[in-house]
Parts: C-alpha cells; structure tokens; sequence
C-alpha cells in the first residue's frame, strides 16, 4: 500500500491590492453639456430628448443645469458611446465635451 503523503501548508504571504475602477472594466466617460448663449432652452430640452431618448421632464433638469450652473453631466459611458453621444449633441450645435471619469 502507498504511503500517505500530507501536504505542507504554506504561511500566508501579503499580498499588495491594486484598486480597480469603479466598474472593474474600462473607465467610464463623462458627456458634459455647457452653456452658450445661442440656443434656446426648449431647443435645448428636445435636443436631450431626441440624442438619449430622455422623457421631457428629465431633459428639462438637465437643461436649468446647463443654463443655470453653465453646464450638466449627462451621462457616463464607455469611450466609444460617449464619443457618439458627444457627436450627436454637436451636430444639434449644442457645445459638449467628454472627460473621463476618475
């Protein structure tokens, strides 16, 4: 009959944690809208509506914050999506930027 072999058990080693983003994946992106003084507020209001789909009254939040703080975030996405979305709103002539999100 083999012999039974019992196994070492190793001390624990620390073990350095990195932090990860927030969602594990790749950051996300945020799509800011800013104030100008050329468009008017309802265009502003439908233009939400139309790029993300929004009901009127929460494209109409984020429009008083654009006009009122002179800028909203309206959104984090990936790279990719925010860039489209960011794309959209110029095509309407609104002025939107992207940043990513720390």
């Amino acid at each position: 009959m083999p012999k039974t072999v019992t196994p070492e058990v190793a001390p624990d080693i620390a073990r350095e944690e990195r932090e990860k983003p927030r969602s594990g994946l790749e950051p996300g992106y945020l799509v800011i809208c800013w104030d100008d003084p050329v468009n008017f507020m309802d265009y502003v209001t439908h233009v939400f509506q139309a790029v993300f789909g929004w009901p009127r009254r929460k494209a109409e939040v984020h429009m008083l914050q654009v006009h009122e703080q002179g800028k909203s975030v309206l959104t984090r996405e990936s790279l990719e999506k925010a860039e489209h979305y960011v794309h959209q709103l110029q095509k309407y002539s609104l002025h939107a930027t992207m940043e990513r999100d720390e």
